[in-house]
């Protein structure tokens, strides 16, 4: 070879590693195909996020960020094969270059061709069934609430989370907070997914003294941590600290603080409280179909106390997010302990629900008042489950519910953000024919939504009176404000909402049957179940619960007795927010809370009497808005 051409030959050898190096620093992200299934994103321009397609109807595949935070080791998100839902952010290191890991997902999906970085990320805009006043993520999943805490002057909110699909997986600990209980603030998960595994629900108190040795006026978060180990679930507790007023933990080296001593795997959702005469702090958590009683003086080690449950209430069912705490009896002021209890299944119409016992605790056993076979619910409705109570509220005992049922909460027609929180409840104790029992109202902030409204005259109802469009101007977010006083002879009397699309849902008195009925058989969509895949029907998720016919499972009325009342004049407040409607009657003495998928808003509303005449006073009709 020549001098020239040997020259020329280092030359083009030059000029073509300066090209790759210039592709390697122009392209920001390869991906590379090790086999069918598995795929490397070799990330080499650092940019905040990865911007993942998710299609719901498809399996979870495994998403590995390389390197980074032990919490990212494993995450389950449903990559999108042939359809883009919508899209979620991994949140990737901007410190240096990065590699994700893909193992499940075939070579020729849709995913490998809309997988994109992104310094920003913007979900899209909210599908018309997201609620406008009520807590909701906005995007991704939600269940319970958990870790409820109200700290110089800021209520924060913590919440079952999957920030990477909007189906249960990934369990997060997520977080908004508010200073009025109506407009929230959505922040940075608190707690994330680790090697532990899924951050389940738990609760959260103000360590004031400084007890557990993280300060004094530490935030402590208890929680469960669960994993599947050599096929078997394995759940114990776990504690994080913050000392920045709950917008960032710290989890606790020593986790996890409290196993179970008989190794069951149902062992989950702490709740911590204060009992004053024994100046210790106990937890209560559920153990399969009890819950268990521990003691602690530095809140890191637990020793066991008592249990309860064995035989009481709606049976069989899974006890879980147990909360404990005393009211005084309206008009006495006698103090009782109540312990609530969500159970899965074994709700009053099938599913999920919340049930509770009032009693006594002398520190070491809780005794209720009522016979075992006694159940008791919070709420009469299909959609009121995990409700949990703040701590560091004085003066009032205040908690959120999840509104929905875990027998179709995977399929609801929601777009990208699943699951929403029911109005904050202020919890009260009365007495009716002789018992005790808990009643839930809304908190008192929930006055400041209204609007604009409008008052309707005093009515003697006898017949069918329609009102048509009046609910037009409200149809999305609305308040209605009622008495029935039905005459001597009603069998039956109360309201009907409409659409033009023949949408109905009625919610009356039932005197023949003493009941107040909300009947949502032909309220808008009641079959969205069908729309899932046979992947999903075959999982646990879909299996969980007391039924599989998800049609029939929605489909039905809700009622709760009207003997609670016990009297013959019945205030209704009823709050429709597009796709949930909650019901308190008598002052919160009965709650009910479902889910409605109206196919179009409720425009008209319908008066009816049947058996005798009906008098309507003190109708208002109240426009919500934040």
């Amino acid at each position: 070879m020549s001098y020239k051409q040997l020259s020329l030959t280092l030359a083009l050898t030059t000029l073509l590693l300066l090209m790759a190096s210039c592709s390697h620093t122009t392209q920001p992200m390869h991906i590379q195909h090790t086999s069918d299934t598995t795929a490397l994103v070799q990330i080499h321009t650092p940019q905040r996020y990865l911007l993942l397609p998710i299609q719901e109807s498809q399996p979870e595949v495994l998403v590995r960020l390389i390197g980074n935070r032990p919490e990212d080791t494993e995450l389950d998100i449903r990559l999108a094969v042939d359809s883009i839902d919508y899209f979620v952010p991994l949140a990737l290191p901007m410190d240096r270059e990065s590699e994700v890991e893909i193992i499940g997902l075939g070579a020729k999906a849709i995913a490998w061709d809309s997988i994109r970085l992104s310094d920003t990320f913007t979900p899209a805009p909210a599908d018309y069934y997201r609620p406008a006043l009520h807590h909701a993520p906005p995007y991704g999943w939600m269940n319970d609430p958990n870790g409820l805490v109200y700290l110089d002057g800021r209520y924060h909110l913590y919440y079952q989370y999957n920030p990477y699909g909007a189906k249960w997986g990934n369990m997060y600990w997520g977080h908004a907070s508010s200073e009025d209980l109506l407009h929230w603030q959505t922040h940075e998960p608190a707690l994330a997914r680790d090697t532990l595994g899924h951050i389940f629900s738990g609760s959260t108190i103000i360590d004031r003294e400084g007890q557990a040795g993280f300060g004094k006026g530490a935030l402590l978060a208890f929680y469960t941590a669960h994993k599947m180990r050599q096929g078997k679930q394995w759940q114990a507790q776990c504690l994080a600290y913050s000392t920045d007023q709950g917008m960032s933990f710290t989890k606790y080296t020593g986790n996890p603080i409290l196993s179970p001593h008989d190794g069951i795997s149902d062992f989950r959702d702490p709740k911590v409280f204060w009992y004053a005469p024994n100046k210790s702090w106990y937890m209560i958590v559920s153990a399969d179909r009890e819950m268990r009683f521990y003691r602690s003086t530095d809140l890191r080690q637990w020793d066991y106390v008592s249990a309860f449950g064995d035989g009481y209430g709606a049976r069989p069912c899974q006890f879980e997010c147990p909360d404990f705490f005393e009211l005084p009896m309206e008009g006495t002021g006698v103090h009782k302990w109540v312990m609530l209890v969500n159970i899965n299944p074994g709700g009053a119409f099938g599913g999920s629900a919340t049930e509770y016992f009032v009693g006594n605790f002398d520190g070491k056993t809780f005794t209720p008042d009522t016979a075992p076979e006694v159940a008791r619910w919070l709420d009469f409705g299909k959609d009121h489950y995990a409700f949990v109570t703040f701590h560091g509220t004085p003066g009032r005992v205040l908690g959120i519910p999840w509104a929905s049922n875990w027998q179709y909460a995977n399929v609801t027609p929601y777009k990208q953000s699943r699951g929403v929180n029911g109005l904050p409840r202020e919890l009260f104790l009365f007495e009716a024919g002789g018992r005790s029992y808990v009643g839930a109202r809304p908190a008192t902030e929930v006055t400041k939504l209204r609007k604009d409204s409008i008052t309707l005259p005093e009515t003697r109802l006898s017949e069918r009176v329609r009102h048509e469009d009046l609910l037009a101007p409200y149809s999305d977010s609305f308040e209605l404000e009622l008495e029935l006083n039905p005459e001597a002879g009603v069998t039956q009397a109360g309201i009907i909402l409409t659409n033009k699309q023949g949408d109905r849902l009625p919610i009356f008195l039932d005197l023949s049957k003493g009941r107040v009925v909300m009947d949502r058989t032909q309220s808008g969509l009641i079959a969205f179940g069908e729309q899932a895949t046979p992947h999903e029907r075959e999982s646990a998720d879909w299996r969980k619960g007391d039924g599989l016919n998800y049609q029939n499972d929605f489909a039905l009325s809700t009622w709760a007795p009207l003997g609670l009342c016990a009297r013959k004049t019945y205030r209704l407040r009823l709050f429709v927010d597009r796709s949930l409607a909650e019901l308190f009657v008598e002052g919160g003495r009965i709650a009910m809370s479902n889910l409605i998928f109206p196919r179009t808003p409720y425009t008209s509303l319908e008066f009816f009497s049947e058996g005798g005449s009906t008098q309507i006073r003190g109708l208002h009709l109240y426009r919500l808005g934040l």
